[in-house]
């Protein structure tokens, strides 16, 4: 389990086919020393286990299945990455529950400077919108964001210059792909609404459409 609070923009320094999947090798400024072989790392938002290590930098190996939902099919070279260490129990929930399993991948459409900082917009798949609420918390490359605007299949965020600074946020290129996963209680809300039946379903949505009732 993750926070969505980046720790390090590592760099992508070695990317290596291996049976199965790819190896990729990761530099970084997290302290190796605390690091341990097995230990979980959120590289871009994906859950990934660390299974070498070097003087300033750490391996982890990708499954075909991996690669297969997430951006890193696409990664490069030289890229950056966020990285975040697994939450340890009892430590403050900065952003909120990350479960570092990516549910889709989405693409960057744009970045405009407001002031100091950034508004951030990125399409995303039709069958993550559901999960997707305004004001409600997203999860973009591994970093813990607030959606502020929804129109369509575009979500926006708005970026405070420290976010700007310490993650990739705002230094993608257009158009690349992203990893998203939607917030853990909205799947399961969704979960849960999907499974109610007709009159339940009918009567719910009256209730919500009935401004009295909810006052």
């Amino acid at each position: 389990m993750f926070t969505g609070l980046i720790e390090d923009v590592g760099e992508i320094t070695k990317l290596e086919p291996i049976p199965g999947g790819v190896r990729m090798e990761i530099r970084t400024q997290l302290k190796i020393e605390e690091l341990a072989l097995g230990d979980s790392i959120a590289v871009d938002g994906t859950c990934l286990t660390a299974v070498e290590f070097g003087a300033d930098s750490f391996a982890v190996d990708m499954s075909e299945e991996t690669l297969r939902c997430t951006r890193f099919a696409e990664a490069q070279v030289g890229e950056a990455v966020n990285l975040e260490r697994a939450l340890s129990f009892g430590a403050r929930l900065g952003g909120h529950l990350v479960q570092g399993h990516v549910d889709a991948v989405g693409r960057l459409s744009s970045v405009v400077e407001i002031g100091d900082g950034y508004e951030v917009t990125w399409e995303l798949p039709e069958s993550l919108l559901p999960e997707v609420v305004r004001k409600g918390s997203i999860t973009i490359d591994g970093i813990s964001l607030t959606v502020a605007r929804l129109e369509g299949r575009e979500a926006t965020a708005a970026i405070i210059p420290h976010t700007a600074e310490h993650t990739t946020v705002t230094r993608r290129p257009l158009n690349c792909l992203v990893n998203v996963e939607s917030d853990l209680i909205g799947k399961y809300v969704r979960r849960v609404l999907g499974q109610l039946t007709g009159d339940t379903r009918a009567n719910l949505g009256a209730l919500f459409d009935d401004e009295e009732a909810l006052s």
